[in-house]
């Protein structure tokens, strides 16, 4: 799509991108005041996704080998705790690969700089997605006009308060630290090689922490 009108094209982008304002690479998803679907894919990315689907049993094979690989190694390290797998999961696409950091293992270095000082390592990460719980969106849905008519402003303000008390899902946003899947298509060593980075972290945490702070 093409046009010369910006406010248009942030309402199209929204509305194609489920809601979410345009940003760059690396920036936090940020609310653009609207719903919207999640119409992303074209004809041509179709295509190409149908002919890698030829791959996708090899590729989940290797990236479940990787991720038990590096599990076992970062499980080692005080302060990090892999994401673990469902008891009845037989296995996982690790669309994503999720730990978890805890800062009082690594002499109060806080996960922002642990995370900055992971990517200098040359380690790509992120903190996630956050508390989308108290994200506009979310806050946006009980001054909806359609859901006040249908359940009523006591109700939804009740709802909303219910929503945004989550204490678990609030320590693991604040902990989290994420891979994307591509990370653990790469050979074995590229997995020693990430958990070397973290030991080295930890074993310098304090250093980091006062010259970081």
């Amino acid at each position: 799509m093409l046009t010369n009108d910006d406010q248009f094209a942030e309402a199209a982008y929204a509305f194609h991108y489920q809601g979410v304002a345009r940003r760059v690479a690396g920036a936090k998803f940020v609310y653009a005041g609207t719903r919207g679907s999640n119409l992303r894919l074209c004809e041509f990315q179709g295509n190409l996704l149908v002919a890698q689907m030829t791959r996708v049993l090899e590729q989940t094979k290797r990236r479940t080998e990787n991720a038990t690989y590096l599990s076992q190694m970062l499980a080692e390290i005080p302060g990090i705790k892999p994401a673990k797998l469902h008891e009845q999961a037989t296995r996982s696409a690790y669309h994503l690969y999720m730990f978890r950091y805890d800062a009082s293992a690594f002499a109060g270095l806080d996960r922002g700089k642990f995370l900055e000082s992971l990517q200098a390592e040359g380690v790509p990460c992120s903190a996630g997605y956050g508390e989308m719980n108290k994200g506009d969106y979310v806050s946006a849905l009980a001054q909806d006009k359609h859901f006040l008519r249908i359940y009523g402003e006591a109700r939804l303000k009740e709802w909303l308060g219910r929503n945004q008390d989550c204490p678990q899902n609030q320590q693991l946003c604040r902990q989290a630290v994420w891979f994307t899947q591509n990370m653990l298509l790469g050979p074995r060593a590229d997995m020693e090689k990430i958990a070397e980075a973290i030991r080295r972290i930890h074993k310098h945490s304090a250093e980091l922490a006062k010259a970081k702070a």
